[in-house]
């Protein structure tokens, strides 16, 4: 794991001094080494390196590399490099190093822009062909590793996180204004858009080429979940599917073991972790390291749990428990691990679930990606009441919005609600729903908003309303396609690739710990797509087939219990621990200096949430991100 950064400019004015400058900006994400590469032809050419050894610890296994006039900086891992190796070695390829990077940077050679497609694992690299005059950026097909760029003003600018591009003189600062009202409407900002209108995040499963003899940049789809699901669901029975799942699963698991240092396991006792947990312990004699992290409060505490299922596992298990303290520790740190506004609050137990994993290991294993896969989130029930509703009531009956609303209370604890705790807010939206005939992406982005529309009128000056939808994802599904289809692939490339991922990421390299992702193994969802929904969800029971494998490792009393996400008592800390943050960074000062927000509605806001319980607690922790975000990088 690692983290890369560089520029191709055209001008000819950057330096090695600001390459260098760029790169250690990303010291956490590699601080055992860096490697920086110069080259001056037509433009100029940069590549800066932070090394984590992860495989091949020797100076070897050291970035930037270079073979026969290509040069390469990579992030992230390469899982099946050794088969890719041998068949390499077969084609008459010498290798000098252990290394994944090596393999990456022959394959290239060989297959050109398909290499990637031979690629299992997480990844983000660079390249710059000297004799055909061409830059090259990919990002691996679940977008687990992250790779911003620019191109203004003749240069090209590229790096793991904002951070590393900032520096550079020809960063333009700009902000997103489309970004902002995304920001608030959904809680992070979706894949292409960053927070800089100059910036942009390459895209999942794409890779970008610049021409240096055109200065033509052009990006490249090279791979799309929609692809798996718009094929024909498996005929195959229940058991024989199970079984070839559990050997894909096993497979994938394994594969993420591969390092030269210690590895571990986050365990929250649910059925994603327990199934990596219970089947990599089942299949090795010594004992996985697993970690957790508990709070004192009873309803957000998953830490008894995990630990029984530890116990029954054999795994050697650490917790720790969270405290307000912690939260106090961790909340002024966010902005700059998160170089975006990122208003996901579990950023703070994921980061300190990193540092107690670091004490022990450098390379953690997390379970996301199990709900879009398998069909683990209650909202996919409930949005399929919802749109049952629509269809047989049609858009703007008021019996449909009546029923709706009596689903709505129904289903507070779904993540459909877990934002929204007021009943006119939910009402709101609902209504909204059955108002107008809507895309199943836009059905789910109007319910899942923290910030409606309407209220984002009132949030923010000027505000947009023709703003691009945070949820205007191009499925590219056929009309085949069932809902839960349509939604788990939606959460795929919306929810999970730009928050989910994005926290666990920056959470973990900001302690420099590598975190990987098995079940995110493309050909876990490449399968999981073409089997039948009611596999999925059958009966309300959601994850069945996962479910029926973990139930041969684990028992089922063991774990079945409500869903609780990873969530902690951030809202009530609010008001009492982190008070003064809301005090310091929410003031009528700050706030009429910015000149970005309505006071007014802002101050009803905070004062409503700490009169009335919880409500709008969503909405102020945004209002803090953000402008914690704000002042650590703009203001």
């Amino acid at each position: 794991m690692c983290g890369i950064t560089g520029f191709c400019d055209f001008t000819m004015q950057s330096t090695k001094e600001q390459l260098v400058e760029m790169t250690d900006r990303l010291h956490h994400r590699g601080p055992d080494s860096a490697g920086y590469l110069m080259l001056n032809h037509q433009q100029v050419v940069g590549l800066g390196h932070r090394r984590l050894s992860i495989l091949d610890l020797s100076e070897h296994g050291s970035q930037p590399m270079s073979f026969d006039g290509i040069h390469i900086i990579l992030n992230g891992e390469v899982y099946n490099f050794k088969e890719i190796r041998k068949e390499l070695e077969q084609l008459g390829y010498t290798f000098i190093s252990n290394s994944d990077t090596e393999v990456v940077l022959y394959a290239f050679h060989k297959w050109r822009q398909n290499c990637v497609q031979k690629f299992i694992g997480m990844f983000a690299f660079a390249l710059y062909d000297e004799k055909l005059q061409e830059f090259y950026l990919f990002r691996d097909r679940a977008g687990v590793k992250p790779l911003y760029y620019s191109f203004e003003n003749g240069c090209l600018l590229f790096s793991s996180e904002l951070k590393g591009m900032i520096v550079h003189p020809k960063f333009n600062k700009n902000l997103n204004y489309d970004a902002i009202s995304q920001f608030f409407s959904l809680g992070y900002i979706a894949q292409p858009i960053s927070i800089y209108q100059s910036v942009n995040k390459l895209k999942a499963g794409h890779y970008l080429q610049l021409d240096l003899k055109s200065r033509k940049v052009t990006t490249t789809m090279y791979w799309n979940v929609a692809t798996f699901y718009n094929q024909p669901k498996f005929e195959a029975s229940e058991n024989e599917l199970t079984d070839e799942l559990e050997k894909i699963l096993l497979s994938a698991f394994t594969y993420r073991m591969v390092a030269d240092v210690p590895v571990g396991v986050f365990l929250s006792g649910g059925y994603d972790s327990t199934a990596v947990a219970g089947m990599l312990q089942a299949h090795q004699s010594a004992k996985l390291n697993t970690f957790t992290i508990g709070f004192n409060e009873d309803k957000y505490n998953e830490a008894p749990y995990a630990k029984t299922i530890a116990e029954h596992l054999g795994t050697h298990h650490q917790e720790y428990y969270c405290t307000p303290e912690d939260a106090r520790r961790i909340l002024p740190k966010l902005a700059d691990i998160f170089d975006e506004p990122f208003g996901d609050s579990s950023a703070i137990p994921t980061t300190l679930v990193s540092e107690l994993a670091r004490t022990k290991v450098t390379v953690a294993l997390s379970a996301d990606g199990g709900d879009e896969a398998f069909g683990g989130y209650n909202s996919y029930i409930t949005a399929q009441k919802y749109i049952n509703l629509v269809n047989r009531f049609g858009p703007g009956s008021k019996k449909a919005i009546a029923q709706a609303l009596i689903v709505g209370k129904k289903g507070l604890g779904s993540t459909f609600f877990r934002k929204a705790y007021n009943i006119d807010s939910r009402a709101q939206k609902i209504i909204n729903l059955f108002n107008q005939q809507m895309t199943v992406g836009q059905s789910f982005r109007n319910i899942s908003q923290i910030f409606t529309d309407q209220e984002l009128t009132l949030l923010i000056k000027n505000y947009n309303q023709s703003s691009p939808e945070a949820y205007a994802i191009d499925l590219q599904l056929s009309e085949k396609a069932d809902l839960l289809d349509k939604l788990t692939a939606i959460d795929y490339q919306g929810y999970m690739m730009d928050d989910v991922l994005v926290k666990v990421d920056r959470a973990s390299m900001s302690v420099s710990l590598e975190g990987r992702e098995p079940l995110l193994d493309h050909r876990i969802i490449e399968f999981m797509a073409r089997v039948p929904s009611d596999l999925k969800i059958r009966n309300g029971e959601k994850k069945y087939l996962l479910k029926k494998i973990v139930h041969r490792y684990c028992p089922q009393e063991l774990l079945d219990r409500p869903k609780k996400g990873f969530s902690f008592p951030v809202f009530e800390w609010l008001k009492t621990d982190l008070n003064e943050y809301v005090s310091e960074y929410l003031n009528e000062q700050f706030i009429k200096q910015q000149g970005l927000f309505e006071w007014k509605y802002i101050d009803n806001l905070v004062k409503g949430y700490q009169l009335g319980g919880n409500i709008n607690a969503q909405k102020v922790w945004l209002m803090l991100s953000f402008q914690l975000w704000y002042k650590r990088w703009i203001h």
